[in-house]
């Protein structure tokens, strides 16, 4: 179970959704196809394709759907992966590499694509997404990643630095990276909308239904929560950086980083015009990744890393807030009105993990902050998977849980590698 205080309260998200339908807890006993523990974006996307395929499948929640990150991340959609192209491609082959590619610099294309075609409202705005960098070494890095990307075919340019500045607004970034895929979303309204619309398909999503038992029932799996007994025939585990001890060290596998966000008061006039006129949504190239977009009602959402621990306030982010006033200094006076995080999933390699740890169990987790696309686009191949199709057809590889080495010290190990990592920016190496 998770605190209360992680509950999000003082997201914008939350606070602007208005009052939304919440999901009963399962009761009693059921026999069904699949069983999908966690109802954030992969777990609802694999449902919804389920659903649509004829299959009978379960989502349980331990809070609601969107509870978690998959409700409380930055919102934007952007393409790829940790590493270029031709490093996936080296990794895992040139036929599971390229697929993979496809798939993961494809993710936004097909996630915008979805929520058109389930006319799902969320302030969906595909209006690219620019990858900036500062200092040297990260501007030589972005040339290499913008070569990599229009070799495999993307159409993504590298801006001048009068491009940039008429597209920020700000004059900090010496280099840029433009995709035309990109964009962003209302994620709570994403993911909410994505859960009603698997559950029109067919899906029965659970709310309230925490899984403390996960045991073989001779060829069947038995799920079970404080008032129901599942029976399934295929279980995944989709909980990401809110994963427990249920399947044994897989909590070990990932580190549970928070991403925390900073919003601001809507803006208005001269100032909502200068601050990322197009719309797009911007990352930082570096160590440590700042990231932020304007939404759709002209509030600047300024995102990064943040407290080890849930907040309530904008004045325990400091490093965002006064960042964005160094970006624009036009903002010195506006009201930061909501700050909230969440935990997302890293991994020790930098790529999202897959494991199929014992006949017809599957997990899959650990986007490493790049799960809003990614995390949607695997539904229709987790959803392939489930039916009955081959593991080695999925386009990440099965690979064993491997716990991390101390990780009861993750939280000392991510200020530690915080702190490095900013001063690392600060000297541009």
């Amino acid at each position: 179970m998770y605190k209360a205080e992680d509950a999000g309260s003082t997201s914008l998200y939350r606070q602007n959704i208005g009052p939304t339908p919440s999901f009963a807890p399962i009761r009693g006993q059921h026999d069904i196809d699949v069983v999908i523990i966690g109802g954030g974006l992969t777990g609802l996307s694999a449902a919804l394709h389920l659903a649509e395929a004829g299959t009978s499948v379960a989502v349980l929640e331990a809070r609601q759907p969107g509870w978690g990150a998959s409700g409380r991340n930055g919102g934007q959609l952007n393409p790829g992966l940790k590493y270029n192209p031709d490093t996936i491609v080296e990794m895992f082959g040139a036929q599971k590499g390229k697929g993979l590619v496809d798939l993961a610099w494809g993710g936004p294309d097909f996630t915008f694509s979805l929520i058109r075609r389930l006319g799902i409202e969320c302030d969906a705005r595909q209006n690219g997404t620019l990858r900036a960098a500062s200092h040297c070494k990260a501007v030589e890095v972005l040339k290499q990643t913008a070569l990599n990307w229009q070799q495999y075919g993307m159409s993504v340019k590298l801006l001048g630095a009068g491009e940039i500045e008429a597209a920020t607004g700000t004059a900090r970034y010496r280099a840029a990276m433009f995709d035309p895929r990109g964009g962003d979303v209302n994620p709570l309204k994403f993911t909410q909308g994505l859960a009603a619309a698997a559950a029109s398909a067919g899906a029965m999503i659970f709310g309230d239904s925490e899984v403390f038992s996960l045991t073989r029932n001779g060829p069947d799996w038995e799920a079970k929560t404080a008032s129901a007994s599942i029976r399934a025939r295929r279980v995944l585990i989709a909980t990401n950086g809110y994963t427990d001890d249920l399947l044994p060290s897989l909590r070990r596998s990932v580190i549970p980083v928070f991403s925390a966000i900073a919003a601001t008061e809507p803006l208005s006039g001269q100032l909502a015009a200068e601050i990322m006129p197009t719309r797009s949504v911007l990352y930082e190239s570096g160590n440590i990744t700042v990231y932020y977009r304007i939404d759709a009602e002209n509030r600047l959402l300024m995102g990064g890393r943040g407290p080890m621990t849930s907040l309530h306030s904008s004045a325990l982010l400091p490093n965002l807030t006064r960042y964005a006033c160094r970006l624009w200094p036009a903002l010195h006076g506006v009201r930061w009105t909501n700050a909230w995080n969440g935990r997302v999933a890293m991994t020790e390699d930098h790529l999202p993990h897959f494991h199929n740890p014992a006949e017809n169990l599957f997990a899959c987790l650990g986007y490493n902050g790049r799960g809003v696309a990614l995390s949607t686009s695997l539904g229709p191949a987790l959803a392939k998977l489930l039916r009955g199709g081959a593991v080695e057809d999925f386009p990440l590889p099965a690979t064993p849980i491997k716990p991390i080495a101390f990780h009861r010290f993750w939280p000392i190990g991510a200020k530690i590698a915080i702190w490095n990592g900013r001063i690392k920016d600060r000297l541009g190496i």
